[in-house]
């Protein structure tokens, strides 16, 4: 497997865990001590992930970019990467529980598409007179 490839699966694996962690954190965080898994409620796991999102996201779409040479996959990355840096950094979303909820759930997911888009732009792509990049 390509790392092209690897990353767009791996970005769009982990964006979707991510939405899913925070559409799921109101309702099970009551629990989550009990479980042992106070962990997943610590902030700095929350800055890890969105730290390495944005790297992993940066990363393989500038490589998908670099073959395909199509701006579609942005369109979805860059809102979803401000959505999730807003969910960490704007106190008044970051302390409200709901706001911060939507902010993390709709930003993984936009995240997630974006990867999806790439990975089909990627992996997708006929090489014909029309592409852009050397064959």
């Amino acid at each position: 497997m390509n790392l092209r490839r690897f990353l767009d699966k791996f970005g769009t694996t982990s964006s979707i865990i991510c939405a899913v962690h925070c559409a799921l954190l109101p309702i099970v965080i009551s629990a989550l001590p009990a479980l042992g898994l106070s962990a997943l409620a610590w902030s700095g796991f929350e800055w890890a992930f969105v730290c390495f999102a944005t790297l992993l996201g940066v990363f393989s779409l500038w490589l998908g970019f670099k073959r395909h040479r199509v701006y579609r996959a942005l369109l979805f990355l860059v809102p979803g990467l401000l959505l999730v840096w807003m969910g960490v950094l704007w106190p008044e979303i970051h302390n409200s529980l709901f706001k911060h909820t939507v902010f993390m759930s709709v930003g993984g997911t936009l995240i997630a598409v974006a990867h999806l888009i790439n990975l089909r732009l990627n992996h997708g792509h006929v090489h014909d007179a029309s592409c852009h990049h050397a064959h």
